[in-house]
């Protein structure tokens, strides 16, 4: 649109023309009215019209409403930033894999960290073996072949399932001190007899014999724990006998400090095929009476088997120190 300033500005042009003119004839004037007519609106058309100032903030407004910006890509996500790469001399070796720890197994021997092998016995087994086997080597004396054991006064638990309970922890702590362990029973339902027991032992190559049983009575008040061992003139291994009793004195004297309980001692015995037919040195462990109702619901709580296992994994820790100081 041009301005509306023009008008104007012809008619003051105009007038002027007129005074300056005054004494010229009227037909001149008009002959040259197109000609001031044309000069009038070329004066208009080149006027020039300052428009009013636009504010800064006013101009950013409209320079980013009418600026069209297509969309814009996203950027990349920022890659991590790498380590810079070492000299091939400073490159470190990758580290080996950590080697994951053996689950303890009766079947599999982890490799050694000490030079001892433990043999556990958990005695009995869910179902008896009455035929008989001769005590020892060359006896003529015989005992059935297996037992199922005594049971809880209180709890009703067999004998057999507590002596294997309290024996699988054993493994497992025996395994955790760096022993090599030989399970000669892990399942209840097995048909070992104590001639059998005592010959996977000393076949696979065990330092000690540990039997772990519990005791009953027919005098309900009696407790405590108690080890057997052979007597010094065992007509059978009379020459082990230094290491047998070492062996219970140093369990029975750690269960008792573990567990509290009741010290009963070292019972000397001739009569159980277990030991006399064993070619290394062990002992029989007494946990606790199933016939005492208390000590009966005390030995089936995990805790007091902690104790028991801990006392018993103790006395052997002692036994071997005092073997390795004698030699």
């Amino acid at each position: 649109m041009k301005p509306k300033v023009a008008i104007p500005v012809i008619i003051c042009f105009l007038l002027t023309l007129v005074s300056a003119c005054s004494a010229a004839k009227l037909e001149d004037f008009l002959a040259i009215l197109p000609t001031l007519t044309s000069t009038a609106q070329d004066l208009s058309e080149n006027t020039n019209i300052t428009p009013p100032e636009t504010s800064d903030s006013q101009m950013e407004s409209i320079q980013r409403e009418d600026t069209h910006t297509p969309d814009a890509e996203p950027e990349p996500e920022p890659k991590p930033e790498s380590a810079p790469a070492l000299a091939p001399e400073l490159n470190p070796a990758p580290a080996p894999e950590p080697t994951p720890t053996p689950n303890p197994s009766p079947d599999t021997n982890t490799e050694r960290t000490n030079a001892f092998t433990i043999a556990i016995d958990a005695g009995h087994q869910q179902r008896a073996n009455y035929d008989t086997e001769p005590i020892g080597p060359g006896a003529t004396a015989t005992k059935a072949k297996v037992s199922s054991g005594t049971q809880g006064v209180h709890t009703n638990i067999p004998e057999y399932e507590l002596n294997l309970a309290v024996s699988m922890k054993l493994r497992d702590e025996l395994v955790a001190r760096g022993y090599n362990v030989v399970m000669i029973r892990e399942t209840n339902d097995v048909d070992l007899s104590n001639i059998d027991r005592a010959m996977i032992a000393s076949e696979a190559g065990a330092d000690i014999l540990v039997r772990i049983h519990a005791d009953g009575s027919t005098d309900r008040s009696v407790n405590g724990i108690l080890t057997m061992c052979q007597t010094r003139n065992n007509p059978y291994i009379a020459h082990l006998y230094t290491q047998c009793r070492t062996l219970s004195e140093d369990i029975l004297e750690a269960m008792v400090n573990a567990t509290s309980a009741r010290n009963r001692g070292v019972l000397e015995t001739d009569s159980m095929t277990g030991i006399n037919w064993s070619s290394i040195p062990v002992t029989i462990i007494e946990m606790g009476l199933m016939t005492n109702p208390d000590e009966d619901a005390l030995m089936q709580t995990d805790e007091y088997q902690q104790k028991l296992v801990l006392g018993i994994a103790n006395g052997i820790d002692i036994y071997f120190a005092r073997q390795n100081t004698s030699q």
